[in-house]
């Protein structure tokens, strides 16, 4: 069994001490290295090997001190020894090494220091041993995991994007609003992205235009803008000559950015004060993906609802590069790195042609918004071809000299990426942010071979058109033999929240692919790109809310998205925190799934864990990845779903929801209002009893409910008050579009869903936060009617209440049950039914019962105290919580007599159970 990492740490401490001082290669090493890998509890011979013989060049021999095929590398020096001369020699060792033996990690070692090399991550840790506990998750490859840090947004862009909101908010409180002040601000960021960025030839150039050009109160400001806008869209020999040299020394621009005519705003003191504000920022180290924030930022000034119909969700920089590196940037820089390792003679032509290889790649974004992916993805691309060209162009003594032209060295252009955008503004947004890209990378080229770069007037551009992705054939815009990734972050909106025209839409693509029809929009992007790639060879990663690998919706959409289109789950980031950088963080939880055509079945498939939603993630590598995100290498059937089933399979008794009363809040009142009523009519007292959801049964609280099902005749005649509550139920069900609803208006005395115990019964709630080690489920009784939020068992054994509280049926429902947002959605159909029980829980039956009963009895011990008190993870009652853990053990061991290392194993276990059972 794998170490904690609290003991892995601890194992590494206590190494540091062991072998602090000492250190000769070659009469140490091996024991060094059988103590290291026992930090983690692993034996070295099962994962590496000692003196691995390759052949290096000029048929020279070569021993690896120590080497992990396809992971790490190891060269060891004795104490003191040089580890410069020591990662020569490890780098050497490439060429004598198959492509799938290449390491991710290159380890160099003289026993008191250490320094890992990452080369996929292009990082070095340099450390001494006595900090190497300090430094051992770094090595979590060893045991199968590894922490991947993703890059976030950096502040400056938030800072800029601040700015250009309060300029927006003063322009808007002029009466200048809609499409005309958004067009405008995207002339106004490039203007100032131009104007620190070399675009424009003088820095400083609009700034001084501005403060130098146009009256303090701002009365001519906007007459001054119109000129310009037309300067920067007209050929400089085809302007005025009686242009004044301070506006004719702007360069033209192209790319229609300033093509069409707009209603300039009328300026004033305060407008143009955040104008010249905006322009004294430096915008020099901005991405251009501030404007997508730019963008949010008009849509929820301009329409507070717009952003929810539509479902946009801005990706910060860190989301971003979670999607585009495992779906490709990773995998070409490990090519990359292969290249630049090589000493033969043919690498530079190799490189050359990887570049090429590079230039013909097409990149889709089927909901682009306003090009982020594009953009972010564009700069990765052209950061790894400055690193190709270094490797082309330097020369034996470590110099770059170009005889030729700057411009000819980059091949890669906007003019690959291509983007479907639903919405005219960002679409725009979009192709201008792409240019404002391209220069900042030609910056960039210009800086590291010491040429100037710029490309105007602008000649190419990026294939975005606007249009609706789900009502057009992708084919006829990228064709499915040229297409090579397909990612992004389509819209999230719910099956409640889906327009007409939205349902409609998702209703047509999931007939095509025999799809359930109740489930999130986002699988609409799914479907047809899984359709698309069926049809090429590409590859497709989209972010999605985590609805659509919890639940019901898992059974609705994979197993005919596999069947239908020939797919595989490649890689995926398993659910963590959605984080924006526009004003107003979208407030979901998310997925990123990555899908290959099935050809590629042999692909290594990583998944990325979260321990902390809104951390960095572990990743892991496995054959084949369930729906679930999790390891479906044991599993008969990988792709296997946890299917609805009315009534239980497992044997257990029924467990239904409560009472669901449909009276338009007529028959339920809060304490005062069940004084005031009974007041007003004192005979009705007898039939107001507790109503429980599962609010008030964790949390506290009372509710009241009228029940009239056994009242006579007689006694409603008596009672006025609640004659006219009837009646107003009655009208409440008849004004309902629902047939079934409005047939209900004929006996307004019973609810729609009438459970009324009239013995203690089992209560599980609906609802409740995933903060919880433990569901809160516990008894209720008479006279309290439960509400449709809880869902109860009559009757209930007590081993039943052990078994829905253990670790087990707690790893069922966290895997395999739906959420809201991130709180548990308990399913009868989905968690209940379906929950595979061990075959002998026949015979342990008595040792549950016991179980329950203790858990109960620390319960009772704090009467008074609430189930969301006594169910906080930080102020759970220590007696309470090892009652818990006995039982874990207890049902665990029932399941099977090894203890399980992780939640992520039980579930694993469980799905393999299901469908040995159930299957």
């Amino acid at each position: 069994m794998r170490y904690s990492w609290r003991e892995i740490r601890i194992n590494a401490y206590k190494f540091s001490k062991d072998w602090a001082g000492k250190g000769y290669e070659k009469g140490q090493k091996q024991i060094f290295y059988y103590e290291f890998f026992q930090i983690f509890g692993i034996k070295f011979q099962r994962v590496a090997l000692f003196e691995k013989y390759v052949k290096k060049l000029n048929n020279k021999k070569g021993f690896i001190d120590l080497f992990m095929p396809g992971k790490m590398l190891v060269e060891q020096k004795s104490k003191g020894g040089n580890l410069i001369d020591a990662h020569d020699q490890a780098i050497e060792y490439f060429e004598g090494l198959k492509d799938h033996e290449l390491p991710d990690y290159v380890l160099l070692s003289d026993f008191q220091n250490f320094e890992l090399y990452n080369l996929v991550e292009k990082s070095v840790s340099k450390f001494k041993l006595s900090e190497l506990s300090e430094h051992i998750e770094k090595f979590g490859f060893i045991v199968g995991v590894e922490k991947k840090v993703f890059q976030d947004q950096d502040p400056v862009n938030i800072k800029a994007a601040s700015l250009i909101s309060d300029l927006y908010d003063e322009l808007s409180i002029s009466g200048y609003r809609g499409e005309e002040l958004g067009q405008f601000l995207i002339r106004i960021v490039f203007c100032l992205f131009a104007d620190d960025t070399g675009i424009f030839e003088q820095r400083g150039q609009f700034y001084e235009f501005i403060d130098t050009k146009t009256k303090e109160d701002g009365s001519d400001t906007g007459e001054f803008l119109s000129k310009l806008f037309e300067v920067l869209n007209t050929p400089l020999d085809a302007r005025y000559n009686t242009l004044d040299d301070d506006i004719n020394q702007f360069q033209y621009v192209n790319g229609e950015l300033f093509a069409e005519r707009l209603r300039i705003p009328s300026f004033n003191f305060e407008m143009r004060q955040k104008l010249l504000k905006a322009s004294a920022f430096d915008w020099s180290q901005i991405s251009p993906a501030i404007f997508g924030s730019l963008f949010q930022t008009v849509m929820e000034n301009e329409n507070k609802n717009l952003r929810r119909k539509i479902g946009a969700h801005y990706t910060t920089e860190r989301n971003i590069l979670k999607v585009i590196k495992p779906l490709f940037m990773d995998e070409l820089w490990t090519e990359f790195l292969k290249l630049k390792q090589r000493k033969d003679s043919g690498r530079k032509k190799d490189l050359k042609l990887f570049q090429k290889k590079l230039s013909e790649l097409k990149f889709l974004d089927p909901a682009c918004g306003c090009g982020n992916f594009l953009i972010i993805s564009y700069r990765e691309l052209r950061k790894l071809e400055i690193e190709i060209i270094r490797e082309i162009y330097t020369h034996e003594e470590g110099s770059v000299q170009l005889a030729f032209d700057a411009k000819s060295l980059s091949m890669i252009d906007v003019d690959q990426f291509y983007g479907f955008e639903l919405e005219g503004f960002p679409s725009k947004i979009a192709e201008v942010a792409m240019w404002m890209m391209d220069h900042l990378m030609n910056n960039q080229l210009s800086l590291e071979f010491g040429q100037t770069f710029i490309r105007l007037p602008l000649s190419k551009s990026p294939q975005i058109f606007n249009c609706d992705a789900l009502e057009i054939n992708w084919n006829d815009f990228l064709g499915y033999e040229k297409c090579n990734y397909i990612f992004g972050n389509p819209p999230f909106v719910g099956q409640k929240f889906q327009s007409e025209s939205q349902r409609k839409q998702l209703q047509r693509i999931c007939k095509t692919a025999k799809c359930g029809k109740t489930i999130d929009y986002v699988s609409a992007w799914f479907l047809k790109a899984s359709e698309f790639m069926n049809k090429g060879n590409c590859q497709i990663a989209f972010v999605a809310t985590n609805s659509i690998s919890q639940g019901e919706q898992v059974s609705q959409l994979w197993p005919n998205l596999f069947r239908e289109y020939k797919v595989l789950i490649n890689f995926a980031h398993r659910t963590f925190a959605w984080g924006s950088d526009a004003r107003g963080k979208a407030n979901v939880h998310v997925v990123i799934i990555g899908l290959i055509n099935e050809s590629n079945e042999s692909k290594k498939k990583s998944l990325y864990s979260y321990d902390d939603i809104e951390g960095d993630p572990t990743i892991s590598f496995h054959k084949k990845i369930s729906p679930y995100l999790i390891d479906a290498s044991k599993l008969n059937n990988p792709n296997i779903t946890v299917k609805t089933s009315t009534k239980p399979i497992n044997g257990l008794p029924i467990l239904k929801c409560g009472s669901k009363p449909v009276d338009g809040g007529n028959y339920i009142f809060k304490d005062g209002e069940k004084d005031l009523f009974i007041n007003k009519e004192p005979l009705a007292q007898k039939f107001i009893k507790p109503f429980i959801g599962s609010k008030e049964f964790i949390n506290g609280g009372q509710r009241w409910i009228l029940t009239l099902k056994d009242a006579m005749p007689n006694q409603i005649s008596e009672m006025p008050n609640v004659k006219d509550r009837i009646q107003k139920v009655k009208e409440f069900r008849l004004s309902k579009t629902r047939e079934a609803t409005k047939k209900q208006a004929a006996t307004p005395l019973l609810f729609e869903d009438n459970v009324l115990p009239t013995s203690p019964f089992l209560a599980v709630p609906q609802c409740s936060a995933n903060k919880r080690e433990y569901i809160p489920i516990g008894w209720l009784e008479p006279p309290i009617i439960p509400s449709d939020k809880l869902r109860i068992i009559l009757n209930a054994k007590k081993y039943i209440f052990s078994i829905l509280v253990s670790s087990m049926h707690m790893s069922w429902v966290r895997h395999f049950g739906g959420r809201i947002k991130s709180d548990f959605q308990y399913s009868v159909h989905i968690l209940y039914n379906n929950f595979p029980l061990p075959k002998n829980l026949d015979n342990h039956i008595n040792k549950l019962n016991l179980s329950a009963d203790e858990i109960l009895k620390e319960r009772n011990h704090f009467p008074n105290i609430p189930l969301s008190d006594l169910y906080d993870p930080i102020s759970m009652p220590t007696d309470l919580k090892k009652s818990h853990i006995k039982n874990d053990k207890l049902v665990e061991k029932i399941y099977r007599k090894k203890p399980f290392k992780s939640d992520l194993e039980r579930a694993e276990y469980l799905l393999n159970l299901y469908e040995k059972l159930y299957c």
